[in-house]
């Protein structure tokens, strides 16, 4: 028996339309993933919280994460100013101030 080994493999990922990266064909972005493992998670924890995801497809993510740092974290700090950003918008559309207020006022 051989073991074939390939030089290149591809790495699960994919961008969606806005340009957010996920693990492809799950809806786990690479934010999520990185974030865990930056946490400490393992691949096994991380698969155990997010159970749409492959182990083998985990480690691929990890090892991209551990190989390209620096586009990473470059991408990510991207990621981080545009949901404060979005944040940002929908407090001044949605003010949430006396949100749990309204609330039980329209239940009663």
């Amino acid at each position: 028996m051989s073991l074939t080994i390939e030089s290149v493999e591809r790495v699960p990922l994919a961008e969606n339309g806005s340009g957010v990266i996920h693990v492809a064909g799950t809806r786990v972005t690479l934010d999520t993933v990185a974030e865990a493992f930056h946490e400490g998670a393992t691949a096994e924890e991380i698969v155990q919280q997010y159970p749409s995801l492959m182990l083998a497809d985990v480690y691929s993510v990890l090892g991209y994460l551990l190989r390209h740092q620096a586009e990473v974290a470059a991408y990510l700090e991207t990621r981080a100013a545009q949901r404060k950003t979005t944040r940002r918008e929908n407090e001044e559309r949605f003010n949430p101030q006396g949100v749990r207020a309204r609330l039980l006022a329209r239940r009663a």
